[in-house]
């Protein structure tokens, strides 16, 4: 038998990249979040995502969007940035401990299973500046789970894995074709419209872009949206 893992997936490259990297050796069971982002079609890619692998369990964790204030993911007064220089200073796009709360949800649903592996797409390269992306934060997360749960204080067991973490975008777009994934059921813009189709201007459209051309590939939703 396999062992079992907890993987957090959205619908987008890094987290679906991770969820068939997870998936070549475990068990896999799917959290995602529904927190009011404006890009809520990723959840739909989410749910596919999580039937091709063939998920032990699927669940979209509802959070209300008024937890989430002064983000231009869940707050539609806010313009979210378009056509920058993207550096490492937070953008407006951060959502307040975002990672934390959904890594805390997975050591919760874990725990309850007897589940010890957990799964994150975080990639501390090409992002956005999040500092629930660096390796700092993931290294912290798994010794609070690890001195926070019964699991962890009686076995010390809790193992958080970020795959991605020191990878380029291109880097995990070919680790993703290589495992399989489908890119053109993926989305990764932070103002998608509701059938998907990307606004190839936000910072992770941008980055997106890039890592397709740096492969000499070109982004399989440009010809699914015909954004010639």
């Amino acid at each position: 038998m396999k062992p079992k893992a907890v993987v957090l997936l959205s619908g987008g490259i890094d987290s679906v990249t991770t969820l068939y990297y997870a998936n070549q050796e475990y068990d896999v069971y799917v959290l995602s979040f529904d927190y009011g982002q404006r890009h809520k079609y990723e959840l739909e890619l989410a749910k596919y995502h999580a039937e091709q692998v063939k998920a032990k369990e699927f669940f979209i964790v509802k959070i209300q969007n008024e937890i989430f204030k002064n983000s231009a993911l869940t707050d539609k007064t806010i313009q979210v940035p378009e056509n920058r220089s993207i550096d490492n200073e937070i953008p407006i796009t951060y959502v307040p401990a975002r990672n934390l709360i959904f890594l805390s949800f997975a050591t919760a649903f874990a725990e309850s299973r007897d589940i010890m592996n957990v799964f994150i797409g975080a990639n501390a390269l090409d992002y956005s500046g999040y500092p629930d992306c660096r390796p700092e934060f993931i290294e912290s997360f798994e010794l609070t789970a690890n001195l926070g749960t019964k699991a962890g204080v009686s076995r010390n067991v809790f193992k958080v894995h970020a795959p991605l973490i020191d990878k380029k975008k291109s880097e995990i777009i070919r680790l993703g074709l290589e495992l399989g994934v489908d890119f053109s059921y993926t989305s990764s813009c932070y103002q998608a419209g509701e059938d998907g189709k990307p606004c190839l201007k936000c910072d992770s459209c941008q980055i997106r872009l890039k890592g397709f051309s740096e492969l000499g590939i070109e982004d399989p939703l440009v010809k699914k949206y015909k954004l010639y």
